[in-house]
């Protein structure tokens, strides 16, 4: 991104879903939680998979996906850097899960699936969690952890600001009106 740095649109994301994210305090006070799994380290296999799941929350259309957009390092990143003890037990839950859930479900590995079968999958799951199908607690709050790191990392990276959103170098002129037209995509930060 030309002039604006990454970590300052990672704060301005986070202030503009009000700090209801995992890991939003760390992201707004700069302090590193204490209590973390000490060591915590993810495998290029690992790195794939959640690229994978990124990939199946925002797939590639006529722009980049998150898979393009690196959102397995991005997620790697922010559970090692951001997240407490428990939130990164209940991450590392959540791909296990996932990828044994959807093995019993579909006969198939994850990784060998297509984004379609992956997306309707991850839509299934979440909206069974919400409506309180598992007694597993922690199965609405990793999906909300893959979704919430995939947004995140996704409009912050390049790919995400300046294709998926319209981008404006700052400082920009001030239009307190812009016309909308059906398709318009949103600004970037």
């Amino acid at each position: 991104m030309n002039n604006i740095n990454r970590r300052e649109a990672i704060k301005s994301f986070v202030l503009m879903m009000g700090g209801t994210m995992v890991g939003a305090n760390v992201i707004l006070t700069g302090c590193a939680p204490e209590d973390r799994i000490e060591d915590l380290d993810f495998s290029e296999k690992d790195l794939a998979y959640m690229d994978e799941i990124g990939e199946a929350i925002i797939p590639a259309t006529d722009i980049p996906g998150a898979k393009a957009a690196g959102i397995g390092g991005f997620m790697a990143m922010m559970v090692k850097d951001t997240y407490d003890r428990e939130q990164q037990e209940t991450f590392l839950k959540g791909l296990n899960e996932t990828k044994s859930r959807f093995k019993d479900n579909n006969d198939k590995a994850f990784m060998d699936a297509s984004v379609e079968e992956r997306t309707a999958f991850l839509n299934k799951l979440k909206k069974e969690a919400n409506e309180g199908f598992y007694e597993d607690e922690d199965i609405p709050k990793y999906i909300g952890m893959f979704q919430d790191l995939t947004l995140l990392g996704y409009f912050t990276s390049e790919i995400g600001a300046s294709q998926a959103l319209r981008f404006v170098e700052t400082p920009g002129r001030y239009d307190p009106c812009i016309d909308y037209k059906k398709g318009d995509r949103a600004w970037a930060i």
